[in-house]
C-alpha cells in the first residue's frame, strides 16, 4: 500500500505531451521523457525532485530514464526514484516506463565496470533492488565495450528478458558497425532491440549519417538524450556563465572553455530564431529534435518543475520552414 495521498490527473492522457511507436515495436514512448541523471542524488533537493516526477506523470511523461550509476553518490537516483515509486506511484506501476543501465563504473573491483555477463546481471539485480521494482521496462548495455565480446553482453541482455527481469533491452552510444553486429545477435537471440539511446542536439548531427537509418532498417527505436547540448542550447549563457550552471563547475561534461565567443554568437542567432517562433531556445531545440519521426523521444532533465514545464511546451511547435532548416544547419 503506497503511504502517499497523490492522485495523478484524470487528464494525463487526453492532455498528455503525446505518443509515439518506439521503431517497429508496440511499445509507445511519450515524446518528452524524463532523465535523471542530475538533481535526482543524494546531495540533490528531495522535495523538488518528488514534485517533478508528480508533475511529469500528471502531463502524460511515462517513461523515466536512469542508469546504474545516476545521482550522487552512485545509485542514489535509482534509490530515490525507488523510494517515490514505492510511497507515490505503487499503483501506477503498469502505466509506467522504467529504463536503467549499465556499462561504466559503479563499484571497486574488477567487475565493477564494463560489459561483462557478470557485471551487466549483477548490475540489473542491484538496480531492481534500489528502485523496488521486479522488473525494468527497458535495460541497456550504456556503451559499447571492446574488452568483452559482443556475443556475451548481447547474450546477457538476452538471459534478463528470458529471465523476465527486463522488458526490453537498448543499446547506448554504439559506434554503427557494433551496433549492427548488435542488432542482429540480439534478433538471432529471439530478443530483437528494442531502442538506440545517443547524444542527438543541433550541435551534435553526426548521427544522422548512419546510426538513424540503421536503426530505422532493423526496426530499432531511437531516443535522444543531451538536447540541450548540458544547457547550451538555452538562453542561459548568452551572457556570461551563471554561478550556479552546470558550466561554472570544474566536473561535468560541460566545462567554460567550452564557452567560446564563437559559441556564443551561434547561441544568441539561434535564440533570436527561437524568439521569431514564439519559443524559447530550449523549446526549439528540443522541438527541432522532434521534427523527425525516426526519433521516438528526446530525454530531458530539469532541476525545476518551472523548467520541466518549459520543456513541455516546445511540443506546441515541432514544424519548421525549410528556411529554418537551413539557418539552423548553419549554426550547428
Amino acid at each position: 500500500m503506497s503511504n502517499s495521498d497523490y492522485t495523478p490527473a484524470s487528464d494525463r492522457y487526453t492532455n498528455s505531451v503525446g505518443y509515439q511507436f518506439c521503431g517497429k515495436s508496440g511499445l509507445k514512448l511519450p515524446l518528452i521523457s524524463l532523465g535523471l541523471w542530475h538533481n535526482f542524488g543524494d546531495v540533490d533537493d528531495a522535495q523538488e525532485a518528488l514534485k517533478m516526477i508528480h508533475f511529469a506523470f500528471d502531463r502524460g511523461i511515462t517513461h523515466f530514464d536512469l542508469a546504474n550509476n545516476y545521482g550522487t553518490p552512485y545509485g542514489s537516483a535509482e534509490k530515490n526514484f525507488g523510494k517515490i515509486m514505492k510511497d507515490h506511484f505503487s499503483a501506477y506501476r503498469d502505466e509506467i516506463i522504467i529504463s536503467t543501465k549499465a556499462g561504466h563504473d559503479m563499484w571497486p573491483g574488477p567487475y565493477g565496470d564494463g560489459s561483462s555477463r557478470k557485471y551487466l546481471i549483477a548490475s540489473l539485480n542491484q538496480s531492481l533492488q534500489r528502485l523496488n521494482v521486479d522488473y525494468v521496462d527497458i535495460f541497456y548495455s550504456h556503451r559499447y565495450d571492446a574488452t568483452t565480446p559482443l556475443e556475451e553482453t548481447m547474450g546477457a541482455l538476452s538471459d534478463m528478458v528470458k529471465q523476465g527481469k527486463a522488458l526490453y533491452i537498448g543499446i547506448s552510444k554504439y559506434p554503427e558497425d557494433k551496433a549492427h553486429e548488435a542488432y542482429q545477435i540480439l534478433k538471432r537471440n529471439g530478443t530483437p532491440c528494442l531502442i538506440n539511446q545517443d547524444r542527438y542536439n543541433i550541435f551534435t548531427r553526426h548521427i544522422e549519417q548512419n546510426v538513424l537509418p540503421l536503426a530505422e532498417e532493423n526496426g530499432v527505436g531511437f531516443i535522444a538524450f543531451s538536447p540541450l547540448a548540458q544547457g547550451l542550447l538555452s538562453d542561459k549563457y548568452i551572457h556570461g556563465i551563471p554561478e550556479n550552471s552546470r558550466a561554472a563547475h570544474s566536473y561535468g561534461f560541460l566545462q567554460k572553455n567550452q564557452i567560446t565567443p564563437e559559441v556564443v554568437t551561434k547561441i544568441s542567432k539561434l535564440n533570436e530564431m527561437a524568439a521569431n517562433r514564439g519559443q524559447t531556445l530550449a523549446q526549439m531545440a528540443l522541438a527541432w529534435c522532434l521534427r523527425t519521426p525516426e526519433v521516438n523521444s528526446v530525454i530531458v532533465g530539469a532541476s525545476s518543475v518551472k523548467q520541466l514545464q518549459d520543456n513541455i511546451d516546445a511540443i506546441q511547435n515541432t514544424t519548421f520552414s525549410n528556411d529554418e532548416l537551413w539557418k539552423i544547419g548553419e549554426l550547428g
